[in-house]
Protein backbone atom coordinates (compact mmCIF):
# COMPACT_ATOMS: atom_id res chain seq x y z
CA UNK A 1 0.00 0.00 0.00
CA UNK A 2 2.83 2.42 0.92
CA UNK A 3 4.63 1.59 -2.34
CA UNK A 4 1.44 2.16 -4.31
CA UNK A 5 0.94 5.47 -2.54
CA UNK A 6 4.49 6.59 -3.42
CA UNK A 7 3.98 5.58 -7.05
CA UNK A 8 0.71 7.48 -7.11
CA UNK A 9 2.39 10.61 -5.72
CA UNK A 10 5.20 10.32 -8.28
CA UNK A 11 2.69 9.91 -11.10
CA UNK A 12 0.78 12.93 -9.88
CA UNK A 13 4.00 14.99 -9.81
CA UNK A 14 4.87 13.81 -13.31
CA UNK A 15 1.39 14.69 -14.59
CA UNK A 16 1.62 18.07 -12.88
CA UNK A 17 4.99 18.68 -14.53
CA UNK A 18 3.58 17.83 -17.94
CA UNK A 19 0.59 20.10 -17.30
CA UNK A 20 2.88 23.00 -16.39
CA UNK A 21 4.95 22.51 -19.55
CA UNK A 22 1.78 22.30 -21.64
CA UNK A 23 0.39 25.40 -19.96
CA UNK A 24 3.62 27.30 -20.63
CA UNK A 25 3.49 26.31 -24.31
CA UNK A 26 -0.13 27.45 -24.57
CA UNK A 27 0.78 30.81 -23.03
CA UNK A 28 3.70 31.15 -25.48
CA UNK A 29 1.39 30.30 -28.37
CA UNK A 30 -1.23 32.83 -27.27
CA UNK A 31 1.33 35.57 -26.74
CA UNK A 32 2.67 34.97 -30.23
CA UNK A 33 -0.82 35.13 -31.72
CA UNK A 34 -1.56 38.39 -29.94
CA UNK A 35 1.74 39.96 -30.94
CA UNK A 36 2.01 38.77 -34.52
CA UNK A 37 -1.57 38.34 -35.67
CA UNK A 38 -3.79 40.76 -33.76
CA UNK A 39 -1.20 43.51 -34.03
CA UNK A 40 -0.45 42.68 -37.69
CA UNK A 41 3.21 41.97 -36.95
CA UNK A 42 5.34 39.52 -38.88
CA UNK A 43 8.21 37.32 -37.73
CA UNK A 44 10.73 36.05 -40.24
CA UNK A 45 13.32 33.41 -39.31
CA UNK A 46 16.23 32.81 -41.68
CA UNK A 47 18.23 29.57 -41.37
CA UNK A 48 21.66 29.80 -42.97
CA UNK A 49 25.29 28.72 -42.78
CA UNK A 50 26.39 32.33 -43.29
CA UNK A 51 24.40 34.66 -41.02
CA UNK A 52 26.85 37.52 -41.65
CA UNK A 53 25.52 37.84 -45.20
CA UNK A 54 22.18 39.00 -43.84
CA UNK A 55 23.36 41.17 -40.94
CA UNK A 56 24.12 44.19 -43.12
CA UNK A 57 20.89 43.85 -45.07
CA UNK A 58 18.67 43.66 -41.98
CA UNK A 59 20.23 46.84 -40.62
CA UNK A 60 19.48 49.01 -43.66
CA UNK A 61 16.74 51.07 -45.25
CA UNK A 62 13.05 50.09 -45.20
CA UNK A 63 13.56 46.81 -43.38
CA UNK A 64 15.50 48.47 -40.57
CA UNK A 65 12.73 51.02 -40.08
CA UNK A 66 10.14 48.23 -39.97
CA UNK A 67 12.20 46.31 -37.41
CA UNK A 68 12.81 49.43 -35.29
CA UNK A 69 9.09 50.20 -35.36
CA UNK A 70 8.26 46.70 -34.13
CA UNK A 71 6.27 45.86 -37.27
CA UNK A 72 8.62 43.12 -38.44
CA UNK A 73 10.84 40.80 -36.40
CA UNK A 74 13.75 39.23 -38.34
CA UNK A 75 15.83 36.52 -36.65
CA UNK A 76 18.84 34.84 -38.25
CA UNK A 77 19.92 31.35 -37.11
CA UNK A 78 23.22 29.59 -37.86
CA UNK A 79 22.58 26.01 -38.95
CA UNK A 80 26.08 25.10 -37.80
CA UNK A 81 24.95 25.60 -34.19
CA UNK A 82 23.04 22.31 -34.51
CA UNK A 83 25.99 20.37 -35.94
CA UNK A 84 27.82 17.88 -33.75
CA UNK A 85 31.37 16.65 -33.52
CA UNK A 86 34.67 18.41 -33.12
CA UNK A 87 34.56 20.13 -36.52
CA UNK A 88 30.81 20.90 -36.59
CA UNK A 89 30.54 19.41 -40.07
CA UNK A 90 27.35 20.33 -41.91
CA UNK A 91 28.03 18.92 -45.38
CA UNK A 92 29.44 15.80 -47.03
CA UNK A 93 30.05 14.20 -50.42
CA UNK A 94 27.00 12.96 -52.32
CA UNK A 95 26.30 9.24 -52.39
CA UNK A 96 26.69 7.88 -55.92
CA UNK A 97 29.51 10.28 -56.68
CA UNK A 98 29.53 13.62 -58.42
CA UNK A 99 30.92 17.11 -57.80
CA UNK A 100 30.17 19.38 -54.88
CA UNK A 101 28.89 18.83 -51.38
CA UNK A 102 25.41 18.23 -49.93
CA UNK A 103 24.04 19.61 -46.66
CA UNK A 104 23.64 16.78 -44.16
CA UNK A 105 20.13 16.13 -42.85
CA UNK A 106 20.88 16.08 -39.09
CA UNK A 107 21.85 19.74 -38.47
CA UNK A 108 19.31 21.07 -40.94
CA UNK A 109 16.33 19.11 -39.64
CA UNK A 110 17.20 19.74 -36.00
CA UNK A 111 17.73 23.45 -36.66
CA UNK A 112 14.35 23.77 -38.39
CA UNK A 113 12.54 21.86 -35.64
CA UNK A 114 14.16 23.88 -32.87
CA UNK A 115 13.38 27.21 -34.51
CA UNK A 116 9.80 26.23 -35.31
CA UNK A 117 9.24 25.35 -31.64
CA UNK A 118 10.03 28.92 -30.60
CA UNK A 119 6.58 29.99 -31.80
CA UNK A 120 3.72 28.59 -33.91
CA UNK A 121 5.47 26.99 -36.93
CA UNK A 122 4.24 29.42 -39.59
CA UNK A 123 5.06 29.01 -43.29
CA UNK A 124 8.21 26.98 -43.91
CA UNK A 125 10.00 27.78 -47.18
CA UNK A 126 13.10 26.23 -48.78
CA UNK A 127 14.90 28.53 -51.24
CA UNK A 128 15.96 26.32 -54.14
CA UNK A 129 16.24 26.64 -57.95
CA UNK A 130 13.98 23.59 -58.17
CA UNK A 131 11.05 25.37 -56.51
CA UNK A 132 8.06 27.23 -57.88
CA UNK A 133 9.08 30.59 -59.33
CA UNK A 134 8.30 33.51 -57.05
CA UNK A 135 5.88 36.09 -58.42
CA UNK A 136 3.92 39.00 -57.00
CA UNK A 137 0.82 36.90 -56.36
CA UNK A 138 2.89 34.51 -54.22
CA UNK A 139 4.51 37.47 -52.43
CA UNK A 140 1.06 38.83 -51.58
CA UNK A 141 0.09 35.43 -50.22
CA UNK A 142 3.22 35.17 -48.05
CA UNK A 143 2.66 38.69 -46.72
CA UNK A 144 -0.55 37.52 -45.03
CA UNK A 145 1.35 34.96 -42.93
CA UNK A 146 2.17 35.80 -39.35
CA UNK A 147 5.48 33.99 -39.60
CA UNK A 148 7.90 32.83 -42.30
CA UNK A 149 10.74 30.36 -41.76
CA UNK A 150 13.21 30.58 -44.67
CA UNK A 151 15.79 27.83 -45.16
CA UNK A 152 18.78 28.81 -47.30
CA UNK A 153 20.27 26.04 -49.38
CA UNK A 154 24.01 25.82 -50.13
CA UNK A 155 26.41 23.86 -52.32
CA UNK A 156 24.51 21.13 -54.22
CA UNK A 157 21.48 21.60 -51.99
CA UNK A 158 20.08 19.76 -48.98
CA UNK A 159 19.83 16.02 -48.47
CA UNK A 160 16.50 14.88 -49.96
CA UNK A 161 15.46 13.51 -46.57
CA UNK A 162 15.24 17.08 -45.27
CA UNK A 163 12.52 17.73 -47.83
CA UNK A 164 10.80 14.40 -47.27
CA UNK A 165 10.70 14.85 -43.50
CA UNK A 166 9.85 18.54 -43.21
CA UNK A 167 7.75 19.05 -46.37
CA UNK A 168 8.79 22.67 -47.04
CA UNK A 169 7.26 24.90 -49.66
CA UNK A 170 10.01 25.16 -52.31
CA UNK A 171 10.52 28.57 -53.92
CA UNK A 172 12.88 29.84 -56.63
CA UNK A 173 13.51 33.48 -57.55
CA UNK A 174 14.42 32.62 -61.15
CA UNK A 175 15.95 30.21 -63.61
CA UNK A 176 19.59 30.73 -62.67
CA UNK A 177 21.99 29.48 -60.01
CA UNK A 178 23.26 31.43 -57.00
CA UNK A 179 26.02 30.55 -54.54
CA UNK A 180 23.39 29.99 -51.88
CA UNK A 181 19.88 30.77 -50.73
CA UNK A 182 20.77 33.87 -48.71
CA UNK A 183 20.33 36.29 -51.61
CA UNK A 184 17.06 34.57 -52.51
CA UNK A 185 15.91 34.89 -48.89
CA UNK A 186 16.66 38.62 -48.98
CA UNK A 187 14.61 38.92 -52.17
CA UNK A 188 11.65 37.19 -50.50
CA UNK A 189 11.97 39.34 -47.36
CA UNK A 190 12.27 42.57 -49.35
CA UNK A 191 9.24 41.78 -51.49
CA UNK A 192 7.09 40.56 -48.58
CA UNK A 193 7.93 43.15 -45.95
CA UNK A 194 6.87 46.12 -48.06
CA UNK A 195 3.36 44.61 -48.20
CA UNK A 196 3.05 44.32 -44.41
CA UNK A 197 0.61 47.00 -43.17
CA UNK A 198 2.40 49.99 -41.71
CA UNK A 199 5.76 49.43 -43.40
CA UNK A 200 5.21 51.84 -46.30
CA UNK A 201 4.05 55.37 -45.68
CA UNK A 202 1.49 55.19 -48.49
CA UNK A 203 -0.21 51.82 -48.94
CA UNK A 204 -1.54 52.96 -52.36
CA UNK A 205 1.97 52.68 -53.80
CA UNK A 206 1.79 48.88 -53.47
CA UNK A 207 -1.25 48.73 -55.68
CA UNK A 208 0.39 50.83 -58.42
CA UNK A 209 3.59 48.80 -58.63
CA UNK A 210 4.39 46.52 -61.55
CA UNK A 211 2.63 43.12 -61.36
CA UNK A 212 0.32 44.47 -58.64
CA UNK A 213 -3.39 45.24 -58.58
CA UNK A 214 -6.08 43.38 -60.45
CA UNK A 215 -4.54 43.62 -63.93
CA UNK A 216 -0.90 42.74 -63.05
CA UNK A 217 0.56 45.12 -65.65
CA UNK A 218 3.91 46.91 -65.66
CA UNK A 219 3.93 50.27 -63.92
CA UNK A 220 3.51 53.50 -65.89
CA UNK A 221 6.42 55.98 -66.31
CA UNK A 222 7.18 58.21 -63.33
CA UNK A 223 8.47 61.80 -63.34
CA UNK A 224 9.63 64.32 -60.74
CA UNK A 225 11.42 67.70 -60.64
CA UNK A 226 12.81 69.41 -62.64
CA UNK A 227 10.03 69.76 -65.18
CA UNK A 228 12.57 70.09 -68.00
CA UNK A 229 15.94 68.34 -68.19
CA UNK A 230 18.28 68.38 -71.21
CA UNK A 231 15.43 69.27 -73.50
CA UNK A 232 13.11 66.55 -72.23
CA UNK A 233 9.93 67.70 -70.50
CA UNK A 234 7.37 66.06 -68.26
CA UNK A 235 4.15 65.08 -70.14
CA UNK A 236 1.69 67.97 -69.99
CA UNK A 237 -1.16 65.85 -68.66
CA UNK A 238 0.74 65.27 -65.40
CA UNK A 239 0.85 69.03 -64.78
CA UNK A 240 -2.87 69.68 -65.26
CA UNK A 241 -4.11 68.51 -61.89
CA UNK A 242 -6.92 66.70 -63.71
CA UNK A 243 -6.84 63.41 -61.81
CA UNK A 244 -9.25 61.44 -64.03
CA UNK A 245 -7.19 62.37 -67.10
CA UNK A 246 -3.96 61.53 -65.28
CA UNK A 247 -5.37 58.13 -64.26
CA UNK A 248 -6.44 57.49 -67.86
CA UNK A 249 -2.96 58.43 -69.19
CA UNK A 250 -1.26 56.19 -66.67
CA UNK A 251 -3.51 53.24 -67.51
CA UNK A 252 -2.75 53.67 -71.21
CA UNK A 253 0.99 53.94 -70.57
CA UNK A 254 0.90 50.88 -68.34
CA UNK A 255 -0.85 48.81 -71.01
CA UNK A 256 1.50 50.06 -73.75
CA UNK A 257 4.62 49.35 -71.71
CA UNK A 258 3.35 45.85 -70.85
CA UNK A 259 2.54 45.09 -74.48
CA UNK A 260 6.00 46.22 -75.60
CA UNK A 261 8.08 44.61 -72.85
CA UNK A 262 6.08 41.76 -71.30
CA UNK A 263 3.45 40.65 -73.79
CA UNK A 264 3.39 37.30 -72.00
CA UNK A 265 1.46 38.96 -69.17
CA UNK A 266 -1.30 39.88 -71.60
CA UNK A 267 -1.21 36.49 -73.35
CA UNK A 268 -1.63 34.72 -70.02
CA UNK A 269 -4.71 36.80 -69.29
CA UNK A 270 -3.17 38.54 -66.30
CA UNK A 271 -3.44 41.96 -67.89
CA UNK A 272 -6.96 41.62 -69.28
Amino acid sequence: MILNAKCSIQNDKCAAGISIVHFAFVILHLSFCIKYFLLNLMRIDVLTLFPEILSGYVGQSLLKRAVDAGIVDVRVHNIRDWATGKHKQVDDRPFGGGPGMVLRPEPVVECVEAVQQQAPPGRFVLLTPQGRRLDQAKVEELATCGRLVLLCGRYEGVDQRVIDLLQPEELSIGDYILGGGEVAAMVVIDAVVRLVPGVLGDEESNRQDSFSGERRLLEFPQYTRPREYRGMTVPDVLMTGNHPEIAKWRAEQSLTRTRERRADLLESGEGE
